[in-house]
């Protein structure tokens, strides 16, 4: 049955599928691929379906939902690794890792997740190659052993760096386009008690001060910065918490690191009508966790409003919500860099008009593992999350936004991340990731089919396309 699906957050790409599958089993799962491809349906791939880009639906394809699929497989104690499938979600992944007993060292635990949110599964994580907040940390595909997937033939492949290495560096951060990943093994860490450092401090001063916790065994840390752009710290002070293991013998965890969703949805409202009240808040609410006792995984775990619209919904009249969301943008510098990024930044978003809800600063090593990296140096990595209207004038701001964006970051030795929206240009892409032509041919060598598919990949697929000398032929060849 024909359905229409969209992305949680920026709910910007609808997009009519023939129909979902959700597989429960690997051969339901390979046998719903087989049937796709002999009926010539597209495939495209989901779990919690917040990836904005639309790089998790194709019109008309057959939708594979692989909530369903999040089986422990195995397990090893010993050397701290978990097979799972790749439909599992985040809190479920803790949950088994909790199972694991690690003799003498207590628990296991996850090194990292992506921040935010946590309903997106395993396999979505991979595909986006997501990170966290970790100060010396590579992004999550460092953490993977190897892969299960199943290839455009209905058929099982595994794959690791030493096992069929160019698909296993190709699945990470391929956004399901060479493969459906069917279950992966993580490398897990001893579950430690970290404790959070707060400070609340000019960019200048945190730049040293990250430096400074690293080197004191911070673990984790981040930075969220003022959002007023009438305010002169607009995007220069902010709250800088890191996390550092605790030799606390016998003590107790604190409650939830995040904030409840309540006070989330106060400080959503306060962002969109006071932001210096907002970030006052926010800033308070920091401090006064100070000094508080978290594990250093479930630390990770975030309170997530569902959507946007929801939120408006609820503050009004009728509970009819204005029709508008939040559209996210990642954008890296080398770290030396950031400060002039950060000017470059506020004078765009400035003569734009656009307004930034929410934003932080992380800090990411090198990618070693996937074939396309977006961290391609020791970046620092710098998130807007943007009020767009969807309407005609809000549409273009936020795009336009966006592409000065990554023009800034791309004049200072950095890039952005490819699939959070398709605002940028072919150019734009091509300069931050030059390979990319080379990856577009590798998937085909892949997948000569095309059957996992996605409005994303044929958006970009189409803008590097060579152009066709006979107009005419090129016509009725895609007609």
């Amino acid at each position: 049955m024909k359905q229409i699906l969209n992305d949680v957050h920026s709910q910007l790409n609808a997009t009519l599928v023939a129909q979902v599958c959700k597989p429960r089993t690997l051969p339901e799962l390979q046998a719903t691929v087989r049937q796709a491809a002999g009926a010539g349906r597209r495939i495209s791939v989901a779990g919690g379906r917040h990836a904005m880009g639309g790089q998790q639906f194709a019109a008309d394809s057959v939708h594979i939902d692989m909530r369903a699929l999040d089986k422990v497989l195995k397990v090893d104690p010993r050397l701290g690794l978990l097979e799972i499938e790749a439909g599992a979600m985040w809190p479920r992944i803790i949950e088994a890792t909790h199972a694991m007993e690690a003799g003498s060292e207590g628990h296991w635990g996850i090194r990292q997740k992506q921040t935010g949110v946590d309903e997106v599964t395993l396999g979505g994580s991979i595909a986006a190659n997501a990170h966290g907040r970790g100060l010396g940390m590579q992004p999550l595909g460092n953490d993977i052993e190897d892969l299960t997937l199943v290839d455009a033939r209905g058929d099982v492949v595994f794959c690791s760096r030493s096992h069929n290495p160019e698909l296993f560096s190709l699945a990470i951060g391929g956004w399901g386009l060479f493969g459906i990943v069917y279950a992966a093994t993580l490398c897990l860490s001893p579950r430690l008690l970290v404790r959070r450092i707060v400070d609340v401090l000019d960019l200048d001063d945190a730049v040293n001060a990250v430096f400074r916790r690293a080197d004191e065994g911070c673990l984790y840390g981040d930075f969220q910065f003022a959002i007023d752009a009438h305010d002169d710290h607009f995007l220069r002070r902010g709250v800088l918490a890191c996390y550092k293991p605790a030799q606390a013998a016998g003590a107790r965890e604190d409650a939830a690191a995040d904030l409840s969703a309540d006070a989330w949805l106060k400080l959503l409202e306060l962002a969109h009508h006071d932001k210096k009240a907002a970030f006052a808040q926010y800033a308070r609410h920091y401090l006064d966790t100070h000094g508080k006792l978290y594990g250093s995984d479930t630390m990770q775990l975030s309170t997530y409003i569902p959507s946007y619209a929801d939120f408006l919904a609820g503050t009004q009249a009728g509970g009819v919500a204005p029709n508008e969301t939040l559209v996210i943008g990642e954008h890296y510098v080398p770290r030396h860099r950031l400060l002039p990024f950060m000017q470059r930044a506020r004078e765009v978003l400035r003569v734009f008009g656009t307004e930034v809800i929410y934003g932080t600063i992380r800090s990411i090593l090198r990618d070693t593992t996937s074939y396309l990296p977006w961290a391609k140096d020791d970046f620092a990595c710098i998130v807007f999350n943007l009020r767009t209207p969807h309407d005609t004038a809000g549409l273009a701001r936020t795009a336009d936004t966006f592409r000065a964006l990554i023009d800034a970051s791309t004049e200072l030795g950095g890039s952005f991340f490819l699939t959070y929206h398709r605002y940028a240009s072919a150019a734009q892409v091509q300069r931050c990731y030059p390979q990319f032509g080379t990856w577009l041919a590798k998937k085909l060598e892949y997948d000569p089919q095309e059957l996992f598919a996605s409005t994303w990949y044929a958006h970009y697929r189409d803008a590097f396309a060579p152009p066709c000398p006979d107009a005419l032929a090129c016509e009725s060849a895609s007609a």
